[in-house]
């Protein structure tokens, strides 16, 4: 398997699973859209994976989100009680080694996770690369760590702050 297609099965996984992860997290609520309607009360993956299913298929939470129907509630906010995505099959390390030469698949998937759009990835990798240490103050640095020192390096420089989402 060459690296361009698994740096390619790298970044669809993890944007998959990111996916899958914000229909979890009750976009809208709990209890938003017609699956939890259908499926409430019930526990485990099979019910869980086909609320979110008829959710995303139907588009029925976006619209109560949008409506106030449906169950849907935009007024709290969300919240994610997973691992990090980063924290998962060693991303961590792979996106900390691409970090220190500068370049790489697993960085670039990094770049993709945050939003940073093909024409400035190599400026992120120029840019992460010049603060490593800053990123990775720690041998032991968590994912939420390295998550929140890139988001401050990526506030400070002009190219890619738009890509650091404020605070509501």
């Amino acid at each position: 398997m060459s690296k361009r297609l698994l740096g390619k099965g790298l970044v669809f996984g993890l944007m998959s699973m990111a996916s899958v992860g914000a229909f979890a997290d009750a976009a809208g609520g709990n209890g938003c859209g017609w699956g939890n309607m259908l499926f409430e009360g019930q526990r485990g993956m099979a019910p869980h994976f086909l609320a979110t299913t008829t959710n995303g298929t139907s588009g029925n939470a976006t619209f109560g989100m949008t409506s106030g129907t449906n169950g849907c509630d935009t007024s709290g906010a969300l919240g994610y009680n997973g691992r990090s995505m980063l924290a998962m099959n060693g991303m961590l390390d792979s996106i900390a080694e691409d970090m220190a030469v500068g370049q790489g698949e697993a960085l670039d998937a990094y770049a993709t996770l945050l939003g940073v759009e093909a024409k400035d990835r190599a400026h992120f990798a120029k840019v992460t690369h010049e603060n490593f240490g800053a990123i990775f103050s720690q041998a032991d640095a968590t994912s939420e760590q390295v998550l929140a020192a890139t988001l401050d390096v990526m506030s400070r420089d002009t190219q890619l702050a738009r890509y650091v989402k404020q605070p509501a």
